[in-house]
């Protein structure tokens, strides 16, 4: 057993060699949608209704019916925010939803976005019964439905066990986004040589700020204008890189949607920022750090 702690060298920002961005770019923004399956035989993932009296009941209709509206209607405003504003985003799929939910995958597949795992079911990987085969079952579904295995990975819900990176390694996964640790990627040592964490987000996340946290709309605004400023500025001296991370049953709604299309419209009109994917940010860092090519 390795702890996370022992995997990763801790590093100040402000010890490190400068990154630096092509065209002088300040900070590289990824776009993470997250899609998934909620099985109507188990408890939800998640939950915007408590259970009647505290007591959870199968099977639970409104929670289900919550995603499931995403799935519906929220992906498909999400296709037509990111399309018009050119974003190509990462989509960080349950494999199992390229057979669940084709026409959402087959409409991320045709606009250019990437594929990145993200578990075979919505299940903390602490649940799953034989994690390696999992792992192996999303690479299979995704590089089946794409025609490409998927180089990076997002636990469902972040979850790892103290075995889990080893075998997403040992499964060829590049990258991973599970450890929200670092603005900027950082290598992760594995059993199978190093991984790359590229930073993601709880904080820019629609989960823990509208479903946890209870923000009104209009905060998705102002706190992702707030991230973006702060680490354009920082990224004056070295690259800074910024996840916005949304789920179409959240961000996908009539009452958040403008906030997504408004935050958007501001990030693009600032010259120093460039609208990537993960795997972009992957092979950018290790050009730029790892001396790879």
């Amino acid at each position: 057993m390795k702890l996370p702690k022992d995997r990763i060298a801790y590093s100040a920002i402000v010890d490190r060699p400068a990154l630096k961005l092509p065209s002088d770019a300040r900070v590289a923004v990824w776009t993470i949608v997250n899609v998934e399956e909620w099985s109507i035989e188990r408890a939800m993932p998640r939950t915007v209704l408590p259970p009647p009296y505290g007591v959870p009941l199968l099977p639970d209709l409104p929670n289900w019916s919550w995603h499931e509206y995403g799935m519906r209607v929220g992906f498909w405003r999400f296709l037509e925010v990111l399309n018009r504003f050119k974003v190509k985003a990462t989509l960080a799929i349950n494999g199992s939803v390229c057979k669940s939910y084709p026409r959402v995958a087959k409409a991320a597949l045709e606009a250019g976005w990437e594929f990145m795992g993200h578990g075979y079911i919505q299940r903390p990987m602490h649940q799953v019964e034989d994690q390696r085969k999992a792992i192996a079952d999303t690479v299979k579904a995704i590089r089946e439905f794409t025609g490409k295995s998927p180089r990076g990975w997002e636990s469902p819900g972040l979850t790892e066990t103290y075995d889990t990176i080893d075998w997403l390694a040992e499964a060829g996964i590049e990258y991973v986004a599970d450890w929200v640790l670092d603005d900027q990627p950082c290598t992760i040592q594995t059993a199978h040589g190093p991984i790359v964490s590229v930073p993601y987000t709880v904080e820019m996340n629609d989960i823990a700020m509208m479903v946890l946290q209870n923000h009104p709309s209009e905060e998705w605004l102002r706190r992702g204008v707030d991230q973006f400023d702060r680490l354009y500025a920082e990224g004056g001296k070295s690259a800074r890189v910024m996840a916005i991370s949304v789920h179409p049953y959240i961000s996908g709604v009539p009452h958040r949607i403008a906030y997504l299309e408004k935050l958007y419209e501001y990030i693009l009109q600032r010259p120093g920022a460039v609208i990537w994917t993960g795997e972009q940010i992957l092979d950018w860092y290790s050009r730029e750090a790892l001396g790879k090519r």
